[in-house]
């Protein structure tokens, strides 16, 4: 079995199918998906599957802004158990402190950082999935879904700095300028958002410390210990350090909080080797990034982590069978 989310990750699916004259129920028996899952948020769906429906889904509707649609709607309550403790934390820093260490209870496909820059945050998304897919609606919904976390927690006046996807532009910028305004950048290198240091540390002022404490004890009792595996959390930080220059061992190790030796020896006894999960992460992100046609072969090679274009195409032909160029034109990406 795959990785898996709740199905509230489908909430507001069936509004913006049927908006879109699509069959929801149809959709998600196309994709493998048990339509109960629109009626039980907590059921356990797979992310490849949901990846699968929302993808076809702007397809069949000729939508670009699909996904993001669906985030339009969303409320702090479709995040599950975790709402409870997300509305009395203190300040936004430590809501999403929280997100990333119970994230296994909403998305364990999702995974975030938080990185600073003098007064700037640049929070980070990116998906980890199994085999190579297309990601955009996907990313739209999660980073949509982020963005009302933030309105939610900090008053609809919060506006970030910028909202970033690694995708293309879209025909029609309409809906993104009416959930973000109007400073979202495409073509990027990264998904997420960059805001103020200052925005992540002003006070929640419907915070209850007493009520967090409560909410606390019982997502701990609902199981919410981290239970991934070594092989899994090389892949998320190689998903998220690759394309900042940072996708050696050394530096994953280390952003893991371990040595390369103990890093090495705790993936053997997984049975799993830190080159080939690097390579699987590698070829998925260089799927990715061919689909966005604006990216040249220099910048996706130095995205995937190499300063010479004759080193990523000795790579793609090994990989691919093909020269990257030749195997963009024959795939149609």
């Amino acid at each position: 079995m795959g990785t898996l989310l709740r199905a509230a990750s489908l909430s507001n699916f069936s509004d913006v199918a049927q908006q879109m004259g699509l069959s929801p129920r149809v959709l998600l028996r196309e994709a493998g998906l048990d339509p109960a899952a629109l009626s039980d948020p907590d059921i356990r769906v797979p992310v490849a599957a949901v990846m699968k429906l929302l993808e076809a889904a702007a397809v069949r509707s000729g939508c670009d802004t699909f996904g993001l649609r669906m985030a339009e709607s969303r409320r702090l309550s479709d995040f599950g158990a975790v709402s409870l403790l997300l509305a009395h934390q203190p300040t936004l820093r430590e809501a999403i402190d929280t997100t990333i260490r119970y994230r296994h209870l909403m998305n364990d496909a999702l995974v975030t950082t938080v990185e600073e820059f003098g007064d700037l945050v640049v929070l980070r998304e990116e998906l980890v999935v199994e085999e190579p897919a297309p990601t955009r609606q996907a990313h739209e919904l999660a980073i949509g879904a982020m963005f009302r976390m933030f309105n939610a927690l900090l008053g609809p006046r919060w506006r970030p700095h910028s909202i970033r996807f690694t995708h293309a532009r879209p025909a029609d910028l309409s809906v993104h300028r009416r959930m973000f305004g109007p400073n979202v950048q495409f073509d990027s290198d990264f998904n997420g958002i960059v805001c103020s240091g200052a925005d992540l540390d002003r006070p929640n002022p419907a915070a209850d410390p007493l009520l967090a404490q409560y909410a606390r004890q019982f997502v701990e009792a609902m199981g919410a210990r981290n239970t991934r595996s070594v092989a899994r959390q090389v892949r998320e930080a190689a998903y998220l350090m690759m394309p900042l220059g940072r996708g050696s061992i050394d530096q994953i190790a280390k952003a893991m909080g371990m040595n390369v030796r103990t890093l090495q020896r705790r993936l053997a006894a997984e049975n799993a080797e830190f080159s080939l999960l690097l390579n699987e992460v590698r070829r998925d992100l260089a799927v990715r990034y061919m689909a966005n046609r604006t990216y040249s072969m220099t910048e996706i090679g130095r995205l995937l982590g190499y300063g010479q274009l004759s080193s990523f195409t000795r790579w793609f032909i090994a990989e691919f069978g093909a020269p990257p160029t030749r195997w963009r034109s024959d795939s149609g990406a």
